[in-house]
C-alpha cells in the first residue's frame, strides 16, 4: 500500500464494485445468498436508502445482535454509506449485558435474528422492553431504554418489530439526489463502528472506530496475504468481532476477494466449504484449527486449493501452526497481532516469511504506524529481545472509548501511543513475539513466568489436545502456575506426568504446581479463552478464598 486511503467504507465498496462488477462477492452455503460485487453493492444501496427513509441519519447509533447472516453483511456497508454508527453486539450476550450495551451506546435501533445458539433474542428483547409488544412499529417508548425507538427482525415477523424486508420500501421516500447528498456529507474520520471490549476486567467499553481506521487496516491485512479478486475466503469467525469485520470482510472487500461466510463455526462446515467452494483462504482462532485437525473426518476432505489465511485471536501454539501448514496446504498462512482499540491489526507476518518466522513471531509492524516496546513500570523504551509492553501509534488507533474520557486517557497517552497491555519483545530484524498479557504474567517468588512459553511446551505432549496456563495465589511464592489440559480422544495422562514433562525440559520455576484436566475451556463468542474464569475455577478447586 503506497499511501493511506482517505475514503469511506461506502466509497471503497463502490470502487470495488466498479472494478470487479461480475466477480463473486459473497456466497452462503447455508442460505440462498449469492451476489457479484455489482449485485451486492446494489442491495446495499437499497437498504441504505431505506434506512434514510426510516429517519436514520449521520451519527445515529444502530445495534446488531446476530450471527453471520447475509443481512448483517449488507447492514454493515449500508450504515457506512449513510454515516450511521453500527454497534456490534457479542452473540453470547445475555439480557443484562444486552441492556447495558444498548443503554451505554445510545442505540436508536436494534437488529435481531433467531439464529443464536442458546439465546432467544425475541424473548430477551421483550423482557428488556415489554412496551415493544404493544407499540406502533418504529415508535417504541421504553422506560428502560429511552433512546431505543425500533427493533428489526432478520427472520420472523414479531409484534412491534419491523421485518428486514420492510426496509427497502422506505427507500421510495428518498430521491437519488438526497441519497447522494447523504453519502457525500461523510468524512473518512467519522466514527462508523463501535465494538465493545470483552469486559473481562470490568464493564465493556465501546471502542469508536472510523472509516479510515477500518478501510486502511483491512487493506494492509489483505496485502500481507496477497489477496486478489481470484481468492476465495471461508469466514467462520464472527462478524461482530474485529477478526470477522476487518481481517475478513474488509480485507476481502478492499481486494475484490470472494467471501464465503458461515453462520457460525463447526469443523465440518468449514472443511466442507473449503473443498466444495474451492477456497484459497480460511481464517480462524487456534481452537478452530485444532477442531478441524483432530476431527475424525479431517483426512476425507481436500485442502489443495488453500493457500493462505489468518490464525489469530489468541496465542497460536507452534505445533498447530506447523500442522496447518503441512496438513492443510496453508503454506502462506499469516498471523496478525492487535486488539480492537487498534482497528485491530498492528503487526503481521507475510506470505514470504519463513516457517520459522510464522510459527515463532507475529511479524513486523504494518504500514503507516509506529510500534515500540516499553518498560511497563517506567514507560521507557527497551532494547531488542527484552520483554515489555507493546505500544502503537498511527492512523489505526481508535478515536476513544464512547463517553469514557478517563478510560480513553488511560489507554492512549498524551503523545498518541496506545498502550495495549500486551507483553512482547522485538528482535533485531523487527519481528515481534508476543509473550502474554501484563495481567496474565505470573510472578512466582520474584521470577516472571510467561504462560505462553509453558503452554507451547505442554502442547507438544503426545496426549495433549489443548492447554492454557493461569496464575493462582500461593502463600509461599505469591503466585504459582496452574495448567488446564484437554486430552486428545482416547489419550490418557496424569497430572504428575505433565509436571515431569515440563520439569525435564524447562526451568523448575516454570513447572506448573497444579495440573487440572478438563473437557473444554470457557470461551468468548470470538473464541478467546476466558482465563479469569479458569483462575476462579482453580481457586475453587484448591480451596483458595482470596
Amino acid at each position: 500500500m503506497e499511501k493511506l486511503l482517505n475514503i469511506t467504507i461506502g466509497r471503497m465498496l463502490e470502487e470495488t464494485a466498479a472494478k470487479f462488477p461480475m466477480h463473486q462477492a459473497v456466497k452462503y452455503i447455508e442460505m440462498e445468498f449469492d451476489k457479484t460485487w455489482y449485485e451486492f453493492n446494489l442491495k446495499v444501496d437499497k437498504i441504505a436508502k431505506g434506512l434514510l427513509g426510516m429517519g436514520f441519519k449521520r451519527g445515529d447509533h444502530m445495534a446488531v445482535w446476530a450471527t453471520n447472516y447475509p443481512q448483517w453483511l449488507v447492514l454493515f456497508f449500508a450504515t457506512a454509506k449513510i454515516g450511521v454508527v453500527l454497534v456490534t453486539v457479542n452473540t453470547s450476550y445475555k439480557e443484562h449485558e444486552l441492556k447495558f450495551l444498548l443503554e451505554q451506546s445510545d442505540s436508536k435501533a436494534l437488529f435481531i435474528c433467531d439464529g443464536l445458539k442458546d439465546i432467544d433474542c425475541e424473548k430477551t428483547i421483550y423482557s428488556v422492553c415489554p412496551e415493544l409488544k404493544t407499540c406502533e412499529k418504529g415508535n417504541l417508548e421504553s422506560a428502560a431504554l429511552p433512546m431505543l425507538k425500533m427493533v428489526i427482525s432478520f427472520d420472523n415477523y414479531y409484534e412491534g418489530m419491523y421485518h428486514w424486508n420492510d426496509i427497502e420500501h422506505f427507500g421510495i421516500l428518498i430521491s437519488e439526489k438526497k441519497y447522494k447528498e447523504a453519502k457525500d456529507s461523510l468524512d473518512p474520520d467519522d466514527v462508523v463502528n463501535m465494538q465493545y471490549t470483552s469486559g473481562t476486567t470490568g464493564f465493556p467499553k465501546g471502542v469508536m472506530l472510523t472509516h479510515k481506521n477500518l478501510v486502511n487496516n483491512g487493506k494492509s491485512i489483505g496485502d500481507c496475504m496477497k489477496f486478489t479478486e481470484n481468492d476465495r475466503l471461508c469466514i467462520p469467525v464472527p462478524f461482530f468481532h474485529c477478526f470477522g469485520m476487518v481481517l475478513a470482510i474488509l480485507a476481502s472487500a478492499t481486494h475484490g476477494t470472494a467471501m464465503l461466510p458461515l453462520l457460525w463455526y463447526t469443523p465440518m462446515k468449514v472443511m466442507h466449504t473449503i473443498e466444495y467452494e474451492r477456497c484459497t483462504a480460511v481464517h480462524g482462532v487456534p481452537t478452530m484449527f485444532i477442531g478441524m485437525l483432530e476431527h475424525r473426518d479431517f483426512e476425507k476432505y481436500d485442502y489443495s486449493t488453500l493457500r493462505t489465511g489468518i490464525m489469530a485471536g489468541s496465542p497460536c501454539p507452534i505445533k498447530v501452526m506447523r500442522d496447518v501448514i503441512d496438513k492443510m496446504n496453508m503454506k502462506e498462512i499469516t498471523i496478525v497481532f492487535g486488539q480492537t482499540e487498534s482497528s485491530p491489526g498492528c503487526t503481521q507476518t507475510t506470505t514470504e516469511d519463513t516457517i520459522e518466522r510464522k510459527v515463532a513471531t507475529v511479524g513486523k509492524t504494518l504500514p503507516f504506524m509506529e510500534t515500540k516496546i516499553v518498560n511497563p513500570e517506567t514507560g521507557e523504551e527497551v532494547g531488542t529481545d527484552v520483554d515489555g509492553e507493546f505500544c502503537v501509534r498511527g492512523y489505526n488507533v481508535m478515536k476513544g472509548y464512547y463517553k469514557l474520557p478517563d478510560a480513553t486517557a488511560a489507554a492512549i497517552d498524551k503523545d498518541g501511543w496506545l498502550h495495549t497491555g500486551d507483553l512482547a519483545a522485538v528482535d533485531a530484524d523487527g519481528y515481534y513475539r508476543i509473550t502474554g498479557r501484563i495481567k496474565d504474567m505470573i510472578i512466582r517468588g520474584g521470577e516472571n513466568i510467561f504462560p505462553k512459553e509453558i503452554e507451547d511446551f505442554i502442547y507438544t505432549h503426545e496426549a495433549v489436545s489443548d492447554v492454557t496456563v493461569v496464575g493462582v495465589p500461593s502463600e509461599k511464592y505469591g503466585e504459582e502456575a496452574c495448567a488446564f489440559v484437554i486430552l486428545k480422544a482416547n489419550a490418557s495422562a496424569t497430572d504428575e506426568e505433565i509436571k515431569n514433562y515440563v520439569k525435564k525440559n524447562l526451568a523448575n520455576h516454570k513447572t506448573p504446581s497444579h495440573v487440572f484436566f478438563t473437557d473444554k475451556f470457557p470461551l468468548t463468542a470470538s473464541g478467546k479463552i476466558q482465563k479469569f474464569k479458569l483462575r476462579d475455577e482453580a481457586k475453587e478447586r484448591l480451596g483458595i478464598e482470596n
